[in-house]
C-alpha cells in the first residue's frame, strides 16, 4: 500500500528564496499548458507533451526532466477532472457547479505543489538533506526534519516522486512510501460506524464520540474570523492569516484519534470496520439555508478516509454499505418508517417497539450490511458438475 509522508524542509534564506521562484515558474508554465490543453483539446500527455515541450523550456526557464513533470501534472488534473464529471460530483451539466469547472481551464495557485521524481531530487537520509533542482542550478544540502516515526518509513520504504510545497512560508516535501500490505483476515465480525455532527462517530458497539466540543471549537473560529474581518485592519489581516488552517487542523487531529481507536478496538476483538458510503451526500440532500455551511464543511469524508487507510495498515477488513435508511430501519424487525425515528436522537420502531438512540442503531444496521455483503462477495463458488 501506498503511504505518505510528510517532512518539512530547512532552507537557508537564500534556498528559499530558489525553492519560491521554482515554485512560481513551475506553476506559471502548468497554467499555460493547462489554458492550451483547455483551447485545444489535447489533455493526454503524451500529446501535451508533443505540443508544449519546447515552450515550456524556451519561455519559463525549465530543465527537461521539470518540463515533463509540469506536463504530467497538468495531465493528470485534467484527468481527474474527467473522473469527477465520471463519478457525477459536479452535479449535471445544467449546474452551476459544472459548468464553472468545465467552462474554464484548470488553473494552479502559485504555491500549488510541484512533483519532482529522482532526477530532479535526490535524498540522502542519513544526512537527512536533499538535492533539487531549482531554476537558479541544483541546490544541495537543503536539510529537512520530522518525526522520529516519519523518518524512518522515508529511510526505508520511500519509492517514487515527492512534491514540494509552500504553505505560509514554510516550505515542504511530501514523499510517497511503499508500505508492504500486511494482508486481511478473515473477520469475526463487523464494527458498524454512524458518522454525524452531533455525534461524530457512533459504533455498533454503542462507543460515542460526540462533536459537542468540535462544534463549540468550530462555532468560536468562525466568531474570531468575522471580529477580524469586521474591523478590517493591517493588523487583523495579518491575525487572519496566521489563524488560517488551524480549525482543519483541529479537526483533522479529531479525526485521526478516533479513526485510530475504532480501528485498534477491531484489530485486538478480530473484526471489520464498515461506514456508509456517503458519496454525492450533498448532491443528494436538501438543507435549510442555516444548515449549510455546517454540512458542506464537516469532515464527514476524512474521517472515513481515516479509518479505511488505517485499517488497511493494520490488515483490518474495511467496507463501505448502502446508507439507504440506516436509521429508519429497525435491526430486530425489519420494519422501515420514517415515524420510527421520532426526533434526531431516538429511535422507537412502531411495529415491535424496539427503542434506542438513533446512532447506535444506524451503526447496528451499517454492521448487519457489512456482514450480508461480505457473505454475498466471499460465498463459495460451487463446484462444477
Amino acid at each position: 500500500m501506498k503511504l505518505v509522508v510528510q517532512v518539512k524542509l530547512l532552507p537557508s534564506r537564500e534556498q528559499a528564496t530558489a525553492l519560491q521562484a521554482t515554485l512560481d515558474a513551475c506553476n506559471r508554465a502548468a497554467d499555460y499548458v493547462a489554458a492550451v490543453a483547455f483551447e485545444s483539446g489535447v489533455q493526454d500527455r503524451n500529446g501535451l507533451q508533443k505540443l508544449l515541450y519546447a515552450d515550456i523550456k524556451v519561455g519559463f526557464g525549465l530543465s527537461a526532466q521539470p518540463a515533463v513533470r509540469v506536463v504530467k501534472k497538468v495531465a493528470d488534473a485534467y484527468a481527474a477532472l474527467k473522473a469527477q464529471v465520471k463519478a457525477g460530483r459536479l452535479g449535471r451539466s445544467s449546474s452551476k457547479r459544472y459548468r464553472k469547472a468545465m467552462g474554464s481551464p484548470v488553473t494552479f495557485r502559485p504555491g500549488a505543489a510541484q512533483p519532482f521524481d529522482d532526477r530532479c531530487l535526490s535524498w540522502q537520509t542519513d544526512a537527512r538533506t536533499v538535492s533539487i533542482w531549482t531554476v537558479n542550478g541544483r541546490m544541495k544540502n537543503v536539510a529537512y526534519t520530522g518525526s522520529a516515526d516519519q523518518l524512518k518509513t522515508l529511510h526505508e520504504r520511500r519509492s517514487g516522486e515527492s512534491d514540494l510545497v509552500c504553505r505560509k512560508g514554510k516550505w515542504y516535501l511530501i514523499a510517497t512510501c511503499d508500505i508492504p500490505d500486511p494482508g486481511m483476515y478473515e473477520p469475526a465480525g463487523w464494527i458498524g460506524v454512524d458518522r454525524g455532527i452531533v455525534n461524530l462517530a457512533t459504533t455498533s458497539d454503542g462507543t460515542n464520540f460526540q462533536g459537542r466540543r468540535l462544534i463549540r471549537y468550530r462555532r468560536w473560529q468562525a466568531g474570531k474570523r468575522a471580529e477580524l474581518q469586521a474591523k478590517g485592519t493591517r493588523s487583523a489581516r495579518r491575525r487572519l492569516a496566521r489563524r488560517s488552517g488551524k480549525e482543519q487542523a483541529h479537526a483533522t487531529h479529531v479525526n485521526h484519534r478516533i479513526s485510530k481507536e475504532i480501528v485498534s478496538v477491531a484489530e485486538r476483538t478480530g473484526r471489520g470496520v464498515a461506514v456508509e458510503l456517503l458519496d454525492g451526500i450533498r448532491d443528494r440532500v436538501r438543507l435549510r439555508r442555516d444548515q449549510r455551511g455546517k454540512i458542506s464543511s464537516w469532515p464527514f469524508h476524512q474521517l472515513g478516509q481515516h479509518l479505511e487507510y488505517k485499517a488497511r495498515q493494520a490488515g483490518v477488513p474495511f467496507l463501505e454499505v448502502d446508507p439507504a435508511y440506516t436509521s429508519q430501519r429497525c435491526p430486530r424487525c425489519g420494519h422501515t418508517e420514517r415515524a420510527n425515528r421520532p426526533d434526531r436522537d431516538h429511535f422507537s420502531c412502531r411495529r415491535c417497539g424496539l427503542a434506542g438512540p438513533a446512532d447506535h442503531v444506524a451503526g447496528v444496521n451499517v454492521r448487519e450490511r457489512a456482514r450480508s455483503v461480505w457473505a454475498f462477495v466471499n460465498k463459495p463458488v460451487p463446484a462444477p458438475a
